[in-house]
């Protein structure tokens, strides 16, 4: 009898072993991740993010997708002849490009991406913030020059419900929300940036975990002087910082910020570029992109606010 061969298959069987500490740490806990950038428009991007969230959702967790759809709004505006104009770097939303934003998010966006989900079961269940009064919003006036600005249908959290989400993940479910919510002041709908509203879902859910897909590889140390990735700093540090960042990453910090600091125990910026990115960040030792951790040396978790923008 000859010695064992060796097998081909057996790297595989590494690479799962490497993921069973991961997937025994994360079974059952809720993970909301915020889709966007780069991975909402290229075909094998979003079929491969749709992999992994169905991943998630077979070993154990519970994922929660929350998005939005600025390059999609903004060629559909274009297509009505409607300008987008933007201040403060916000979308100015009047109630005709508003009609636009939620027929977009909720009906093209979101039904791409349940469908592409749905192709590995009946998984995956679309609503907007809208559905449930899951998110409730008032409108946001940003201060340009030391003065508030009306930029339409531009929405600021002020509550959220989590009853429907957690109805459907109780039942196995995949919800996928787009964030657009109603007013309680006035009952018009408004647009909410979609990092701001996978933060507060989070938060409200008390998610183990909160992952923001974006275009770039994480929070740079020293840009544009280096292109070295943080990949570790704790809600104290990331604020400290938060002035000198880009505009583009300012929301998706402050949303990681927020998160950490009401009770989720890591929020991540990771690259959307990388295939499988989510996967990479959750199951292996290396992890990819930039996590934020709590605040720990008073042994409280402090308060932060969150701004609504869009």
């Amino acid at each position: 009898m000859s010695a064992a061969r060796k097998h081909t298959a057996l790297p595989k069987a590494q690479i799962l072993i490497e993921a069973l500490p991961w997937l025994t740490r994360h079974n059952g806990r809720t993970v909301v991740i915020k889709f966007g950038g780069n991975a909402m428009i290229d075909e094998e991007l979003k079929a491969a993010f749709a992999q992994d969230v169905v991943f998630l959702r077979q070993a154990g967790l519970k994922p929660v997708v929350v998005h939005g759809g600025g390059p999609q709004i903004s060629a559909q505006l274009d297509k009505q002849g409607l300008v987008s104009e933007f201040k403060a770097g916000l979308r100015v939303t009047t109630p005709e490009a508003m009609d636009v934003v939620r027929m977009v998010l909720a009906g093209q966006v979101q039904r791409e991406l349940v469908g592409l989900l749905n192709q590995h079961g009946p998984l995956a269940v679309g609503m907007t913030g809208e559905d449930a009064h899951t998110i409730t919003a008032t409108q946001h006036r940003p201060t340009i020059e030391g003065e508030l600005v009306d930029i339409g249908r531009v929405g600021e959290i002020t509550a959220i419900d989590t009853g429907a989400v957690q109805a459907l993940l109780d039942d196995g479910r995949i919800p996928v929300i787009s964030s657009i919510a109603r007013s309680a002041d006035d009952n018009h709908v408004y647009n909410v940036n979609a990092d701001t509203a996978a933060a507060a879902l989070a938060a409200a859910l008390n998610a183990e975990t909160l992952m923001v897909l974006t275009d770039v590889e994480g929070l740079y140390e020293d840009w544009p002087n280096s292109d070295d990735v943080i990949s570790r700093l704790t809600a104290g540090e990331l604020e400290k910082l938060l002035p000198e960042l880009s505009s583009g990453m300012v929301p998706k910090m402050q949303g990681c910020l927020y998160a950490v600091r009401n009770g989720v125990k890591t929020a991540r910026v990771i690259d959307g570029r990388v295939q499988h990115s989510i996967l990479l960040e959750i199951f292996t030792d290396e992890g990819i992109g930039t996590m934020v951790v709590p605040d720990t040396q008073s042994g409280t978790v402090a308060q932060s606010g969150i701004e609504g923008e869009a």
